[in-house]
C-alpha cells in the first residue's frame, strides 16, 4: 500500500491547503457508502445543533450560536487579532467586527489595543464571557452524555474513532490532550 501526501483545501480552513497523510485506498469510495455517511452525520449534525440550542436556551445572555462558537474559539485560543479570529471563524473581517462589537456590548468580550503593536487591535473574552462558555459547555456535555448512555456500548468506541477522524478532516482541534477540547462549541 502507497502513502502519499495530498494537499487539498478543508472546510473552516480559510480556503488555506491543509496536507494530510492518506493511505491510497482511502481515496476511493462508493458513491452509495458516501451518500450514506453524509446523511448520517446530516441527522447527527442536526441532533447536535438541536444540543447546542437547548443547551443556550434559557441563558441570561442570550447569544446565538454563531457567537457562542465566536466565545468558544476566544476561549479555546485565547486573545486573538481581528483578522485571526476571522479566518478561525471562516468568515471575513466585517462579519467577524460585526460580531465583536455585539458580544462587547454584552460584556462578553473586551477589545483593547495590543500592547505590543498599538496600531493592532486584540479581542479576548471578559471573565463573564468565560463563565457563559463554562455553563453553556457543561449543559450541553451533560445533554450529550445523555444520548450516548442510550447507545450499545459496542458502538461508542468506533463513533470516537470516526468522530475523530472527521474533526481532523474538518481541521477542527482536538484530542485528550488538549484540554481545551472538552469545551465543544
Amino acid at each position: 500500500m502507497e502513502t502519499f501526501v495530498s494537499t487539498h483545501t478543508r472546510p473552516g480552513a480559510a480556503g488555506r491547503p491543509h496536507p494530510t497523510t492518506t493511505d491510497q485506498t482511502d481515496q476511493q469510495h462508493d458513491p452509495l457508502e458516501s451518500d450514506q455517511l453524509v446523511t448520517a452525520l446530516l441527522t447527527a449534525s442536526r441532533a447536535l445543533v438541536g444540543v447546542s440550542a437547548r443547551s443556550l436556551a434559557g441563558m441570561e445572555d442570550a447569544v446565538t450560536l454563531t457567537q457562542f462558537r465566536t466565545l468558544v474559539v476566544l476561549r479555546t485560543h485565547g486573545r486573538q487579532r481581528l483578522a485571526g479570529l476571522a479566518d478561525r471563524l471562516g468568515v471575513g473581517s466585517s462579519t467577524a467586527l460585526r460580531m465583536v462589537d455585539r458580544l462587547v456590548a454584552s460584556d462578553l468580550v473586551d477589545r483593547r489595543e495590543n500592547a505590543a503593536d498599538r496600531r493592532e487591535v486584540v479581542i479576548e473574552l471578559t471573565a463573564r464571557g468565560h463563565a457563559l462558555v463554562d455553563e453553556v459547555t457543561l449543559r450541553r456535555r451533560e445533554s450529550i452524555e445523555k444520548i450516548v448512555s442510550v447507545m450499545p456500548i459496542s458502538d461508542r468506541l468506533g463513533l470516537v474513532r470516526a468522530l475523530t477522524a472527521f474533526a481532523e478532516a474538518a481541521d477542527e482541534p482536538c484530542g485528550p490532550a488538549d484540554p481545551a477540547a472538552r469545551l465543544g462549541w
